[in-house]
């Protein structure tokens, strides 16, 4: 693999780990990253997944300086992703595979083509936010009978 493969993919896997933080795929990502850092070796899985939960918890600590949490570690991952990726470009597929997974994992699902109708009668409005086709009807309508 050219080295420029492999730096996109170091920031695939960075990109695919930090964005795992507080989603369903979190423990997925982490012991994934964790087998693979620590490339069978015990103790060394057990210290990067430490490492791995101080930065979720830098993450959900981070307030309104989330994004820039985000980005550092992001930054911090993908070079230690290219650090493992130049001593072991073996683990490249594994990586690879582990990213795919994680992102799968924590993508947001959409309910696909969305049709809605929504009518308000009398003086009651009603919109509804949202994607695919929306019909609104705003007015009067028949006099229903009830008070």
């Amino acid at each position: 693999m050219l080295a420029e493969a492999l730096a996109a993919l170091a920031g695939a896997g960075g990109t695919a780990l930090v964005g795992a933080v507080a989603t369903d795929g979190w423990q997925l990502a982490k012991g994934g990253f964790a087998r693979l850092f620590g490339r069978g070796d015990q103790d060394r899985t057990a210290a990067v997944e430490e490492r791995l939960e101080r930065t979720r918890i830098a993450l959900e600590a981070a307030g309104p300086q989330r994004e820039r949490a985000q980005l550092e570690q992001r930054a911090a991952w993908t070079a230690r992703l290219e650090d493992l990726l130049a001593d072991h470009p073996d683990s490249a597929e594994e990586l690879r595979a582990l990213v795919e997974q994680v992102t799968a994992a924590t993508a947001i699902h959409t309910a696909g083509h969305v049709r809605q109708h929504a009518v308000a009668l009398g003086q009651a409005q009603q919109a509804v936010q949202g994607h695919g086709q929306q019909t609104n009807v705003f007015g009067a309508g028949p006099a229903s009978g009830r008070r």
